[in-house]
């Protein structure tokens, strides 16, 4: 039995302080995120690798939609030239580590986030890169170089992480969410190869537009939010290109493959829809890790199977290929890969339940 201040946690994990309410109280109106997206948000945690032009409106935007922590690794330091672009940063701060900066700007405008500053080479050390990718819900690339992508991509790839890439270069820019949808496609899939050096010229050599990393840095946080709250169709197996100069943008799309997006989610209140008029419902698989807390709030679950052992361990898997297969985890990202997985393998009615235990907890009816 839980105690009483387990409960008490649970029950705080699920409400919002009058100070939150106030805060955000044009999410919470917005029917699409309300309170239930709200609580994820906060109970999400983001890496955004890089702290420049796309970093500043990433990291800021996030920390205002009230992402719960933020993790921003960087290594360089304030120049007066990344005054013309990157926002966080004052003339007072030439000189300074950056990630100290942002941390500080960052805390300032919410201190409900917790910001958590590395100051650091993404890829110079690839153990401390995969410790980083694993213990987020979302990975942000606002890198400015081909080396620092390229170990993003494969630590996204290895601990099955979505990232959000963005990319600019003079008047253009580029967005995208890579290690997410049913073909899970990432960088190296659409650019397998890097330039050689010298053809893809840095900011400092070809100049950019100041306004532009706002642009795709707002877009990248766009992303990053609709991964989290289950809102909207996120930019998985596409490329978005922007271009200043005509305020134009173009998405390209590769091609579908098996296990399309389309009925790969399933809400809180069809599942609670089917448990009630075909009782007792879909079969429910539990991708969270052995270590997390058993209290599913009356969800209950088949089976449970973490999200990095599923792969290997779909042959024993209970459910049949032919019956629908709820996938939860905590918020809905997890789940959205382990579906990807097993669509793969054949189980073509597998679907994610939408913001994962905390949407079904938050949602659950409450006596008058």
């Amino acid at each position: 039995m839980a105690s009483s201040a387990d409960t008490d946690q649970v029950a705080a994990s699920t409400r919002l302080s009058p100070e939150e309410r106030e805060r955000y109280a044009r999410h919470l109106r917005l029917p699409e995120v309300g309170r239930t997206g709200q609580l994820l948000l906060r109970s999400s945690h983001v890496l955004v690798v890089g702290a420049g032009g796309l970093g500043c409106p990433v990291s800021l935007y996030l920390a205002a939609a009230g992402v719960g922590a933020l993790t921003v690794a960087d290594f360089d330091v304030v120049e007066r030239s990344n005054l013309q672009r990157q926002v966080l940063f004052t003339e007072a701060d030439v000189g300074r580590a950056k990630v100290d900066v942002v941390r500080e700007r960052l805390r300032a405008h919410n201190p409900h986030v917790r910001v958590i500053a590395r100051r650091m080479r993404f890829g110079d050390d690839a153990d401390t890169a995969a410790q980083l990718v694993t213990t987020v819900d979302v990975v942000v690339d606002a890198t400015d170089n081909f080396a620092a992508r390229y170990a993003i991509d494969d630590a996204c790839r290895v601990h099955r992480r979505p990232c959000v890439y963005g990319a600019v270069h003079r008047w253009e820019g580029q967005v995208a969410v890579f290690h997410h949808g049913p073909a899970a496609r990432g960088y190296r899939d659409v650019f397998p190869v890097p330039p050689p050096p010298g053809a893809a010229p840095s900011c400092g050599d070809a100049g950019v537009f100041g306004v532009l990393p706002g642009v795709i840095g707002s877009l990248q946080a766009t992303e990053v939010i609709k991964l989290i709250t289950g809102v909207g169709a996120p930019l998985s197996d596409a490329l978005l290109l922007f271009d200043a100069r005509t305020s134009t943008s173009r998405i390209l799309r590769a091609a579908a493959g098996e296990g399309s997006a389309d009925g790969a989610t399933m809400t809180v209140a069809e599942l609670r829809a089917h448990r009630t008029n075909a009782p007792p419902g879909p079969f429910v698989l539990d991708v969270r890790e052995p270590s997390e807390d058993d209290d599913e709030g009356g969800l209950g679950a088949d089976q449970r199977i973490s999200v990095d052992e599923l792969p290997e361990r779909l042959t024993t898997l209970r459910a049949t290929r032919n019956e629908v297969v709820v996938v939860h985890c905590r918020s809905g990202v997890r789940s959205a890969r382990a579906v990807t997985w097993m669509r793969r393998a054949g189980y073509r009615r597998a679907v994610s339940l939408e913001g994962g235990l905390l949407a079904w907890r938050a949602s659950a009816p409450r006596a008058d």
